[in-house]
C-alpha cells in the first residue's frame, strides 16, 4: 500500500545520506532529486515544486480545520528555494554564523517554504540529517532523530508555529525552533552516550565472568572447558581475555589449537 511506499522510499534514502553524503550538495537540484526518490515506489512524480498552494492546517479536538501557516505560493516557490539555497551556500562556506544555528534556521526556511505538495517533513528530517553530516555530527547514523522528534511532536509542532509567525514579515524569532532542534540533537548524543556505556559494561560483565571461571578451573585447562562454563560469550572474547593474561605473565599456552593446554602462573589466578 502507499504507507509502505513511502516507508520504503524513505529508508533508501536515508540509507543514501548514510552512505554518500560527503558528495550529496545541498542544491536545489539535489534537493528536487531526493524528493523524486522518496516517491521512487509510490507511483507518483516526486522531484517537482508544488503546482498549486498548500496550507499548513491544524484539526481542533472537535474536528474543525484552521490555517496554521500560510507557505509560499506555488508560483513563488522556484525562486525562494534558489534563494533559499543561495544564501544558506554563502553563509555556510563563510563560516561566520555557527553551523548549529545555520541548519535549523534552513530547515524553518524549508517549512515556511513548503516546496512540495506532500513530503515536506520527511524532506525536511532528511535534509537536517544530510546537514547534520556536512558539519561533522554523525549521530544520526547510530540514533534515530526521526524516532526522537516523533517522541516530541507536540514541541516539534508547537515551537515550528512558534518561529514561522512574522516569517513572511521577517519579523519572526528563530529561537524556539533552534532550541528544540538542539534539544533533538542533545537528546541523539546522551542515548548514542548510554548505548555506548551499556555495551561497555557488558563487555565488563563478560570479561569478568571468563575471568571467574578461569579461576575456578584447573591447572591445565582447555578452552573447550572456558567454553562450557562461559555458554554466552564467544569465543574471540574468551581469547582477547587469555591473550591479555598471558601477556600479563598470568597463564602460558602449551600446544596449539583446540588441544592446547593453559597453565596459571600468575598470583591473579
Amino acid at each position: 500500500n502507499r504507507s509502505e511506499q513511502e516507508i520504503a522510499g524513505y529508508r533508501d534514502m536515508l540509507q543514501t545520506i548514510h552512505a554518500n553524503h560527503a558528495h550529496i550538495p545541498l542544491t536545489t537540484g539535489v534537493v528536487l532529486q531526493l524528493h523524486r526518490d522518496l516517491y521512487r515506489y509510490a507511483g507518483e512524480t516526486g522531484g517537482r515544486w508544488k503546482s498549486v498552494d498548500n496550507e499548513i492546517m491544524e484539526v481542533r479536538p472537535d474536528g474543525t480545520k484552521i490555517i496554521r501557516f500560510q507557505p509560499v505560493p506555488a508560483f513563488a516557490t522556484p525562486e525562494a528555494m534558489e534563494q533559499l539555497h543561495g544564501r544558506f551556500n554563502e553563509l555556510w562556506w563563510k563560516g561566520e554564523v555557527e553551523k548549529l544555528v545555520l541548519i535549523p534556521t534552513y530547515v524553518l526556511d524549508f517549512l515556511c517554504i513548503h516546496p512540495f505538495l506532500d513530503g515536506n517533513g520527511r524532506m525536511a528530517r532528511l535534509l537536517s540529517l544530510l546537514l547534520l553530516y556536512h558539519a561533522g555530527f554523525e549521530v544520526g547514523r547510530y540514533i534515530s532523530l526521526e524516532m526522537l522528534i516523533e517522541q516530541s511532536k507536540e514541541s516539534y509542532y508547537d515551537t515550528l508555529q512558534q518561529s514561522s509567525q512574522g516569517w513572511h514579515e521577517r519579523d519572526h524569532t528563530l529561537l524556539p525552533w533552534t532550541e528544540y532542534f538542539l534539544g533533538v540533537l542533545i537528546a541523539a548524543y546522551r542515548e548514542f552516550e548510554q548505548r555506548v556505556g551499556l555495551l561497555t559494561m557488558a563487555r565488563g560483565a563478560k570479561t569478568e565472568m571468563v575471568l571467574q571461571a578461569i579461576r575456578h578451573l584447573p591447572d591445565g585447562f582447555r578452552m573447550v572447558e572456558l567454553e562450557r562454563m562461559c555458554p554466552h560469550v564467544t569465543r574471540d572474547m574468551m581469547r582477547v581475555v587469555l591473550n591479555k593474561l598471558k601477556a600479563e605473565g598470568e597463564i602460558v599456552c602449551e600446544g596449539a589449537g583446540r588441544g592446547a593446554v593453559w597453565r596459571k602462573r600468575g598470583s591473579k589466578l
